[in-house]
């Protein structure tokens, strides 16, 4: 009987034993597979806040009188749209003052001319930034006559059959000096000088043949364009009457503190949408 409970109490030993060294593995804590420890301990992004407009800002633009109803009407509310801290004024007189004005201190942040002659001056003088020049624009110089005339005048070469001749005073208004050359190459412009009343710029003339103040007169094809039933060209200038072509140049001051306004204007004059406002007016790109 000892001898049972012996080895009884010998099994209990080894069973407990047993016991001991069989361990369950710990069941692994439930995992939420959209909550991870990088997606709650991250901190939360910044939001972005928008960038604050530039400072307001005025620039001065001094261009040709050709160009007025293209910048007042369409051009320079366009660019505002895109730009409304800049302000833009405009001055608008024949290229010739408008140079003199800038030489004297005009405090103007772009000059755009109806010719190369004026914007030349300029560079040459220190005050236009010949990096910054673009040759923009194309134009053409036009006989126009009143919309109710019946004058029988076709060409450059029969003005010498009007009575009175408007052209702008070619000292200082580009559509005049492209006149006089023409007239000259084809040997009219010394013949008719007792015919001539000479504007101030290229606008007077124009309202001078629409008034009916002159007979015909000499202007640009857009300012003809502007007012179709007040005048009608009579002729354009004949090919090789001209040394060179009507180009309007754009630079901006070398002396303006509105640098990087007035170069966001001259860059806008580039773009497809402004190109297609000059075209409208009668210009041609020459970009």
């Amino acid at each position: 009987m000892k001898r049972l409970i012996g080895i009884f109490a010998v099994l209990c030993i080894l069973v407990s034993l047993l016991a001991g060294c069989t361990t369950s593995a710990p069941t692994p804590a439930a995992t939420d597979p959209a909550v991870t420890p990088a997606a709650t301990d991250a901190p939360a992004a910044p939001t972005a806040l928008p960038e604050p407009d530039p400072d307001p800002v005025t620039i001065l633009v001094a261009a040709a009188a050709s160009l007025e109803n293209s910048y007042v009407s369409s051009l320079i509310p366009m660019f505002t749209v895109q730009y409304p801290w800049i302000t833009v004024e405009g001055t608008y007189d024949s290229s010739g003052k408008l140079q003199t004005q800038i030489e004297e201190g005009l405090a103007a942040d772009v000059f755009m001319s109806a010719a190369n002659k004026q914007m030349t001056a300029l560079v040459d003088g220190g005050f236009i930034d010949p990096a910054s020049v673009i040759k923009l624009l194309e134009n053409e110089i036009v006989l126009i006559a009143p919309i109710d005339s019946d004058t029988a005048i076709a060409s450059f070469e029969d003005v010498g059959q009007a009575e009175t001749i408007a052209v702008g005073d070619p000292e200082s208004v580009p559509a005049g000096q492209y006149a006089s050359e023409a007239l000259t190459s084809l040997g009219v412009w010394d013949g008719i000088q007792d015919k001539i009343s000479l504007g101030t710029n290229v606008t007077e003339v124009l309202n001078w043949v629409a008034e009916g103040s002159a007979d015909i007169g000499f202007v640009y094809a857009t300012d003809a364009a502007q007012i179709p039933d007040k005048v009608k060209i009579l002729a354009s200038a004949p090919a090789g009457s001209l040394a060179t072509k009507v180009i309007y140049p754009v630079g901006i001051l070398a002396a303006s503190e509105k640098q990087d306004a007035a170069q966001l204007f001259v860059s806008f004059l580039q773009s497809s949408e402004a190109i297609a406002v000059f075209e409208a007016a009668g210009f041609k790109s020459n970009i």
